[in-house]
C-alpha cells in the first residue's frame, strides 16, 4: 500500500517553520518542538540525542503520534528512511535550513552517522483537517 502524503498547502505552511511540533507514541505526552526537512515533499525527522525515554525511542517502539501546525492537531505514522540517496538529501536540506551561526555544529551533528540512522518520515495516519 503507498503512503499518503502531506498536502502542498500543509508542507508549504511548515516550510516556513524551523521548528516541528511532534508528540510521540499514543501516551498522554506533550508536544515539544524539533528540528525538521522537508525533502522531495517529505517531512523527515533526525534526532542527535537519542535518549531511551526520548521522542525518536518512542517512534521505534510505537510508530503513531501527531504532528501541531497552529491549533491543528495532526495524526502521524513514523517510518524509518534506509535510502542512502535520500538520507544524503536529508543531510544537506539540514545544513541548508539550519546555516546560522549558533545553529550549524548542531546541524552538521544531524549529518553523522549516529544521526543519520535515527531518519524518520512522517507520514499522515489520515487526511489531514485544514
Amino acid at each position: 500500500m503507498k503512503d499518503k502524503h502531506f498536502p502542498d498547502d500543509l508542507l508549504a505552511a511548515l516550510q516556513k517553520s524551523s521548528i516541528l511540533r511532534i508528540r510521540a507514541g499514543s501516551g498522554a505526552h506533550r508536544f515539544i518542538g524539533i528540528w525538521f526537512v522537508i525533502v522531495e515533499g517529505r517531512i523527515l525527522v533526525r534526532s542527535w540525542s537519542i535518549k531511551p525515554e526520548g521522542w525518536y525511542r518512542t517512534f521505534v517502539k510505537e510508530p503513531r503520534g501527531a504532528i501541531q501546525l497552529g491549533k491543528s492537531e495532526i495524526p502521524v505514522r513514523a517510518k524509518p528512511i534506509r535510502p542512502e540517496r535520500l538520507r544524503s538529501a536529508v543531510d544537506r536540506a539540514y545544513l541548508a535550513k539550519y546555516n546560522t551561526k549558533g545553529a550549524i555544529k548542531y546541524a552538521k551533528d544531524l549529518a553523522s552517522p549516529k544521526s543519520r540512522a535515527t531518519t524518520l518520515e512522517l507520514v499522515p495516519l489520515s487526511e489531514p483537517q485544514p
